[in-house]
């Protein structure tokens, strides 16, 4: 059996990462950290995981992950890059849920993430966990940063569309809606119900840390710059990515199903639905599935594209876990064969 230790086991990725690890068929799940439950039971702080786990909370430190073959950080920004150099020279592969090695410009992750990069040498030895874009680099990774929620929806509906060069990359705009669980776990005002309940509003219009992320995901797939308008809404649901995406089309009689049936027809994790299709947040919700839909409006210059996950399985730990089965060796859909909760 695999060992896997969880750094970070009580945010929302971290629960999410334990209830798809418990059920896996290659996976025994060692090590679980928290600063606060410390000596706790996990079953106890988290009942639904009754009868799946035996483990204790314990703190996240080195000596307690020594026996993992895999560490997933599912911290804050600014902590796996503490741990993960000691990690990867004892051998054990890490999987950071965080931004801490997604942008390969240091100097723009500290401009972004308002701090010193505490292992810059590591950040190139990092490959960015988007299986559909680099399948065959995570396959011989050691160190994987798994993508943002907001930019595994964006790229997806757009990778298409400049992989084949159809689109006028220096108009794209990214409308994108968040469920509340995207916030994280910690208590605070903005994430309320009574906050979010019968409200809908944007966030972060003048720059938003996922930004460079996609912008940085895009111009590697477009061979060239792109300009991206990118602009994240709260809605008041708790977990869902919707992002309605944007292009100027350069041909418009490309077919536009086409293209996307012949990109995806071999990913398992991404559905292109039926022309005229709307795909919904509550479709995908508990499983690893992007649902894309795309559209051309009255037959103009524009496509519109629609793509959607559950921002904490295929956006987070789903996502995680499925460049794990690739990092090992095992069955890509390994542990992930869930289907969608209805209604």
């Amino acid at each position: 059996m695999i060992k896997v230790g969880i750094v970070g086991g009580t945010g929302y990725t971290g629960i999410e990462l334990l209830r798809l690890l418990v059920v896996h068929p290659e996976v025994s799940v060692a090590v679980v950290t928290s600063r606060s439950d410390v000596g706790r039971r996990v079953d106890t702080l988290y009942p639904s995981l009754r009868g799946h786990i035996n483990q204790h909370f314990v703190a996240p430190e080195l000596e307690n992950l020594k026996v993992c073959d895999v560490v997933f950080f599912a911290t804050p920004n600014g902590i796996a890059m503490f741990l993960a150099e000691e990690l990867l020279q004892l051998g054990i592969k890490v999987i950071d849920l965080s931004a801490d090695f997604r942008l390969k410009d240091p100097a723009l992750w500290e401009q972004w993430y308002g701090q010193s990069h505490a292992c810059p040498d590591l950040i190139e030895q990092a490959v960015y966990g988007l299986p559909e874009i680099n399948r065959v680099a995570i396959q011989g990774a050691n160190l994987v940063a798994c993508p943002g929620c907001y930019p595994t929806a964006t790229q997806l509906g757009f990778l298409p569309l400049l992989e084949k060069g159809v689109v006028d990359e220096t108009s794209l705009i990214a409308d994108v809606k968040s469920g509340v669980s995207g916030a994280g776990r910690a208590a605070q005002v903005s994430a309320l119900m009574s906050e979010t309940g019968e409200g809908f509003s944007a966030y972060a219009v003048s720059g938003h840390r996922h930004l460079p992320e996609i912008t940085q995901g895009l111009e590697g797939v477009a061979n060239k710059a792109v300009k991206l308008t990118f602009v994240p809404h709260l809605t008041p649901m708790v977990r869902g990515i919707h992002a309605t995406l944007y292009a100027r089309l350069l041909d418009p009689t490309t077919d536009l199903q086409a293209l996307f049936e012949q990109r995806y027809q071999d990913e398992y994790f991404v559905d292109v639905l039926p022309p005229g299709s709307h795909p919904k947040t509550n479709h995908v919700k508990g499983s690893n599935r992007c649902q894309l839909a795309v559209f051309h409006p009255q037959g103009g210059d524009q496509v519109v594209v629609l793509s959607v996950i559950d921002n904490l399985v295929k956006g987070a730990a789903g996502q995680a876990v499925q460049n794990m089965n690739l990092m090992l060796g095992l069955t890509e859909h390994q542990g992930l064969n869930l289907v969608g909760l209805y209604p």
